[in-house]
């Protein structure tokens, strides 16, 4: 007679007979129903005649959640089923008993629950259900598994490409099979963070902002800033971008405004023209996303010396003009390009400089030589803000040689690079720099040794005018050979033409004290005298300098000027020349193209204010360029012309639109 029939003659219920030792282990079996309609068990919890069967028994219902773990190795669960009655056994291990051990593979460090300890016995193997069910989970596992594991070899892999073709790791360069692009740029790197990490621990640096930036939602990731809670929340503001074309590997592409960023854009033209702040803060109150606003109050609060409104208002467009990026476009490939004739593309532009300068006064030089690469890969044959003036100086102050001199052996056959100052003495310095590392074996320093001492003495002899001037920068008195001869003399600085001193004046007034170590000053003084020797043996090296230095710079292009008003280094404004100096330049765009691309049309404006308004006269006599008055429909100009945005009609000019309506003298 079963236990179920039993139960029924004597008028009990299930679950309401008194508790056994073994009343609460369970056994597994194929069948349930067999189970219970099968012989009475025996004390030890096996049925009479089943010596073949084999199950598992528990004691905790909720061991069953893990059931599928003992069922991974039956051979080593039986082997260890002796170990585990005498754990059982000892009072101290009651509750490890039923909690079951941790064991942990040697092969492939995947950890295991061992099988709970029975009162009854012996621990059997599951059934068949089970175990197949297991089998299946397993193989799901172990092919995840090995999926993880193969993307992670594949991203130690990349890793230590990465660090080979940095040259961190071992001082000879690179080979080119591995070697990036000269413009890739690395994510890592454009967070100012890694660099002050590195410098000051990340305690020091992170603090209390990761229970903070948790707080608050924002729409997607971004590279180049962290948002904050302090912003506005985030609402696109009508900026978006789009591909124009593709060709021969590179992607071309355009900011496009929406009628609403127009209305704003049209807005802020009108707050500028008022000379009034607080009138672009009004702006920025409703569109707190739009970027030339924050540009030009981020240059206001600069000016008032508050340095952190400043920043904070230009990572605020940054995070805005990055949100709108296009899904094709890629911030490290070097081959997406951004045309700077198109005035909704010059945003970008400048917020990217203004966060590069910004990174440089704080002390992250190699985060700020990243911002370099990426303002020249979005247009280096025209490089329109002239990185190649700055990008030597952030390598040098990151202590990355190895990349500025490679940057020069790749672009000098096209770019002629040894033509401007600041390379012709950046790379040489970066050689004797290179040369003074000591983990460098001796046959790659004294080379790296000589490559510096035949580039100096030929920077010298192209640039004579600038020893001078650096050795006055670095509180150094020549000796009298060197100041009264008449190739190094005063007359060398005199001599050279204009736009030369503007760009010697450029280079020394930024990077003049990384001359200012004894060493360098020691190497230098030591190549002075060879050049000197040259020029008294009558060499013709010195003679073609000469003339190369009369035909080349006659007359600055367009973008180093650009570069040399954003710089606000005082000696390279101080000798801009005087067409640009009367121009009206503007924070938000300075000094335009001429062959500015437009997209849009900005409405005219009309003003009451008649002619011979005294107000208008007096400003006027004030600012040459300044009007209130609408355009002169009497003259029979061009008016669709000058109704385009930025124009240089009278009506739109304020200060910072385009150019003077007036010609400059040639």
């Amino acid at each position: 007679m079963s236990r179920r029939a039993l139960r029924r003659l004597r008028g009990e219920q299930r679950g309401q007979e008194p508790l056994g030792p073994g009343a609460l282990q369970f056994d597994l079996r194929d069948d349930d129903d067999a189970e219970e309609e099968g012989p009475k068990r025996e004390l030890g919890g096996r049925c009479p005649g089943e010596a073949g069967k084999e199950g598992v028994r528990v004691n905790n219902r909720f061991e069953l959640i893990n059931i599928e773990d003992l069922e991974d190795d039956p051979v080593v669960n039986r082997e260890r089923s002796g170990s585990s009655l005498t754990d059982a056994a000892a009072p101290g291990n009651k509750g490890r008993a039923q909690r079951g051990n941790t064991d942990t593979k040697a092969d492939g460090g995947v950890a295991r629950t061992a099988p709970p300890e029975q009162v009854g016995g012996r621990v059997s193997n599951a059934s068949g259900k089970l175990r197949k069910k297991k089998k299946k989970q397993k193989t799901k596992k172990s092919s995840t598994g090995e999926a993880l594991e193969n993307g992670l070899e594949d991203i130690d892999r990349i890793l230590e490409r990465i660090e080979d073709s940095s040259g961190l790791n071992r001082p000879g360069p690179a080979p080119l099979s591995s070697r990036k692009h000269v413009l890739y740029v690395e994510h890592r790197h454009l967070n100012p963070d890694t660099e002050l990490k590195r410098y000051f621990g990340a305690r020091a640096v992170l603090g209390e902002q990761r229970p903070r930036q948790r707080q608050r939602v924002y729409p997607k990731c971004t590279w180049l800033t962290t948002p904050k809670s302090t912003w506005p929340r985030y609402s696109k503001p009508g900026l978006s971008m789009r591909l124009l074309e593709s060709k021969k590997g590179l992607s071309l592409f355009a900011f496009e405004h929406s009628e609403e960023y127009q209305q704003a854009q049209h807005k802020f033209l009108l707050a500028v023209e008022s000379m009034e702040p607080n009138n672009i803060v009004v702006l920025l109150q409703t569109s707190p996303y739009h970027v030339d606003s924050l540009l030009q109050l981020s240059d206001a609060c600069r000016f008032q010396e508050d340095q952190e409104m400043a920043r904070d208002l230009v990572e605020r467009a940054l995070y805005s003009m990055e949100c709108a990026f296009h899904p094709l476009f890629s911030l490290t490939s070097g081959a997406c390009r951004l045309d700077y004739r198109r005035p909704e593309n010059r945003s970008f532009y400048l917020a990217l400089y203004k966060q590069m300068s910004f990174l440089e006064k704080r002390g992250c030089p190699r985060t700020a030589l990243e911002y370099c690469k990426l303002i020249l890969s979005l247009e280096p044959d025209e490089d329109p803000l002239c990185m190649l003036l700055l990008i030597d100086h952030l390598a040098l102050r990151a202590r990355n040689y190895e990349y500025l001199i490679r940057l020069f052996q790749e672009w000098e056959a096209h770019r002629n690079l040894s033509q401007l100052p600041n390379f012709a003495f950046s790379v040489p310095l970066a050689y004797f720099l290179l040369s003074q590392q000591t983990d460098l074996p001796e046959h790659e320093q004294s080379s790296a040794r000589e490559k510096a001492s035949l580039l100096i003495q030929q920077a010298l002899t192209m640039f004579p005018g600038v020893l001078l001037p650096l050795l006055e920068y670095c509180s150094m008195r020549p000796d009298a050979t060197v100041s009264t001869h008449r190739f190094f003399g005063p007359n060398a600085e005199i001599s050279q033409p204009p736009a030369l001193s503007q760009l010697v004046s450029l280079y020394l007034g930024r990077s003049h004290f990384l001359w200012k170590e004894p060493a360098t000053m020691s190497w230098l003084e030591e190549n002075v005298h060879r050049v000197l020797q040259a020029v008294d043996a009558g060499d013709p090296a010195v003679e073609a300098c000469e003339h190369r230095r009369k035909v080349l710079y006659q007359r600055a292009p367009r973008n180093i000027h650009r570069h040399v008003i954003l710089s606000e280094i005082k000696e390279a404004v101080a000798a801009l020349p005087p067409d640009v100096t009367t121009q009206s330049v503007m924070g938000f765009d300075p000094l335009p193209p001429a062959d500015t691309i437009y997209s849009y049309v900005r409405p005219e404006r009309l003003s009451p204010i008649s002619h011979g308004n005294t107000i208008a006269l007096f400003f006027r006599s004030l600012l040459p360029n300044y009007t209130m008055e609408g355009p002169d429909e009497a003259s029979g100009s061009d008016t669709g012309a000058r109704a385009t945005w930025g124009s240089t009609v009278p009506s739109c000019r304020g200060p910072g639109l385009r150019v003077p309506a007036w010609t400059p003298p040639a």
